[in-house]
């Protein structure tokens, strides 16, 4: 069964240290996507998920501008991080791990989330809804983001670890709109 994420219900948050004491937060703003989801089945599932690339936000304008820029994610060469799931795997009814490829600047990683799945409800509207918590690391050097300013107190300005912290609320589609 087709579903579609839900954006209006849904995050993609990341944190990432900064001059090696403390940590700076961000998120990016739009992103879509679409879960091949078999709950009977789980490993049967697939994900996939476009994120516009100029749409992260930390907060702060000049450091967002940076981040947009050829020293990161060059969103004017390269405006989307796509995730493709290859592999499912269950831990038990409310865990699993979704394996995948994340491609960043042309860059294509595999990546393993880390998957909590919090239930399926039907909404005052009448829709079929299931919600998920994910989360992973990974090390933003492996798709090719080098930039970073070496600290006088030794250390550096960026740090290499990106962790990422996912809710996803995704909305059955009906049969028509599935065909369609």
């Amino acid at each position: 069964m087709s579903w579609k994420i839900d954006t209006a219900h849904s995050e993609i948050n990341f944190t990432v240290r900064h001059m090696m004491i403390s940590n700076v937060r961000g998120r990016f703003e739009r992103f879509e996507g679409t879960v091949e989801f078999d709950e009977q089945n789980p490993t049967n599932s697939s994900v996939e998920v476009k994120i516009e690339a100029a749409s992260i936000n930390t907060r702060e304008p000049q450091r967002d501008a940076h981040l947009r820029s050829p020293d990161f994610l060059d969103v004017e060469k390269y405006p989307y991080l796509i995730f493709k799931s290859k592999k499912i795997e269950v831990i038990d009814s409310n865990h699993g791990r979704i394996i995948g490829d994340l491609t960043i600047r042309d860059v294509t990683r595999e990546v393993t989330l880390e998957v909590e799945y919090n239930g399926t409800v039907k909404s005052p509207f009448g829709n079929i809804s299931a919600g998920f918590s994910a989360s992973t690391t990974l090390n933003r050097k492996d798709w090719g983001l080098q930039w970073n300013v070496p600290l006088e107190t030794g250390g550096w300005l960026v740090g290499e670890n990106v962790h990422v912290q996912i809710e996803i609320e995704m909305i059955q589609e009906k049969e028509a709109e599935a065909v369609a």
